[in-house]
């Protein structure tokens, strides 16, 4: 991260901070957990004005992007790897064997390990701290012992099938938002859950053996591609290499966010990133008092088709950001957003639904065992300080808008001076020169956007929620915006 940037962040943080300091010290209600130590109309109007002046000083200052850094790849030591597998394994069966057994309790594992620890903490993980997922996934290490075991009885495969370079990722994208549909509007108990997860798990093996495992992996398969974008974030990621595949047993060490200004940007990508800014913001917004007041509560279709209106309201305007300015600026300003968002949203979500894992160790099966004595373990928030997790939350969005400012505005800037670099070697017009002053001009809309999700996002926050009853044997009905 540039000297630049860091001034800029000091300079919105104080700004942030002399907003709020004259405000009155009453509380404001964050549903019936999380009340905010200032009134909710203060954070907004600090938010907002902090997102829109550290554009402004992104912009004034045009910054641009210094060289990449060297790649410099480290080993992951392979007990490591190994270990991540078997747990990774070790939870699918789970998985399966609840499902294969019945019952029906708190333990649940289906609900806990796809949404709580993977949709959400291996999110957080990968964009924040390792990814975990390049070993954990466990479709590829059954793929492994599958093709193990035939090879060991003398069956050798066939040549994998060529995936057209036209279909790109588009088909870990469709997944992707298939997957926000479930999680969002479906909302399968442990009996749905354990369906799902058998068919995609079939039709992922068989993928991987029609077309290549890493390249399905790098170009089809949802969650890899997913914690992997997720991964361009992290200080350490994956060593992803042109074309989506990664170097098998590294990983990436670079400074943080570096990632997200050189990476190649498609439009699938673009369009992927765009889908989780957007569900998270529906998800949050859905569960509120006015949603409720103009929508009431909708069923499943009238559900679907404002999620998918949503959806594609926020893709189109990304990929018209895309088309007007670069891909690469769309791209590396919205994932800092997303990741905000995923904290923001659900950090308490993890940490106070994941406390399931206690009830589940006791009673695997759902049998009524009771193995460690926690089988009766009721989950709590009382020992998260409210002020805290407010201030976590407020952090989290601000900081990624003010994140993705920067980083969008330095790789459209590096994108024009590349493009106008091959035109010079070309000695032809490939692109309409875009200069610094237009540059800037045209990016004032995507400043613009980044005030009003700052806004509408930290609104949801505080509002009261109103929650759905939850399917027999889903996730319990939760606060999931934190």
């Amino acid at each position: 991260m540039t000297s630049a940037l860091a001034r800029a962040i000091g300079i919105a943080v104080a700004t942030l901070i002399v907003g709020a300091l004259p405000a009155v010290a009453a509380a404001h209600g964050l549903a019936a957990v999380y009340e905010s130590p200032l009134p909710l109309a203060v954070y907004l109007v600090g938010a907002a004005a902090t997102v829109a002046l550290s554009f402004i000083f992104v912009l004034a200052r045009d910054l641009h992007a210094e060289e990449a850094p060297p790649r410099r790849e480290v080993a992951v030591p392979r007990f490591v790897r190994l270990a991540l597998k078997a747990i990774g394994l070790i939870g699918w069966i789970w998985i399966m064997a609840q499902g294969i057994v019945g019952g029906s309790s708190d333990g649940a594992v289906a609900g806990l390990f796809l949404w709580v620890y993977g949709w959400v903490g291996i999110a957080m993980l990968s964009a924040l701290v390792f990814p975990v997922w390049e070993w954990l996934d466990p479709f590829t290490t059954l793929y492994d012992i599958c093709a193990w075991s035939l090879r060991s009885v003398g069956i050798k495969g066939m040549a994998p099938s060529t995936l057209s370079a036209r279909v790109g990722s588009w088909p870990a994208t469709i997944g992707f938002a298939i997957f926000v549909w479930l999680e969002l509007v479906a909302v399968p108990g442990t009996e749905g859950l354990t369906v799902v997860l058998s068919v995609y798990t079939m039709l992922t093996l068989a993928l991987m053996a029609q077309f290549g495992r890493d390249e399905w992996r790098s170009r089809g398969e949802v969650f890899t591609i997913w914690f992997r974008t997720l991964g361009r974030l992290s200080a350490t990621g994956p060593a992803e290499l042109p074309g989506g595949r990664v170097t098998p047993g590294v990983v990436l060490r670079r400074p943080f966010a570096s990632g997200v200004l050189y990476a190649n940007w498609s439009r699938a990508r673009i369009v992927m990133v765009a889908f989780a800014v957007a569900s998270i913001i529906f998800d949050g917004g859905s569960q509120t008092v006015p949603f409720a007041a103009v929508f009431g509560a909708p069923s499943l279709l009238p559900k679907t088709l404002l999620l998918l209106v949503f959806l594609g309201i926020v893709a189109v305007g990304a990929l018209q950001v895309a088309r007007d300015v670069s891909p690469g600026a769309i791209g590396a300003g919205l994932l800092p957003i997303a990741v905000g968002y995923l904290v923001a949203h659900y950090l308490t979500f993890l940490l106070i639904d994941g406390q399931r894992i206690l009830i589940a160790i006791s009673d695997p099966l759902q049998t009524g065992a009771d193995y460690f004595g926690t089988a009766f373990w009721k989950v709590s928030a009382g020992w998260m300080p409210p002020g805290l997790v407010w201030t976590v939350q407020l952090a989290a969005v601000v900081g990624g808008h003010m994140l993705g400012a920067w980083s969008g505005h330095v790789t459209a800037g590096r994108d024009i001076e590349a493009a106008r670099h091959a035109r010079d070697i070309r000695h032809r017009k490939i692109h309409d020169p875009v200069s610094a002053r237009n540059l800037r001009m045209r990016e004032v809309p995507l400043a613009v956007i980044m005030v009003i999700l700052t806004t509408v996002t930290l609104w949801t926050l505080g509002q009261a929620i109103v929650q759905e009853q939850a399917p027999s044997g889903s996730v319990p009905a939760v606060d999931r915006r934190g």
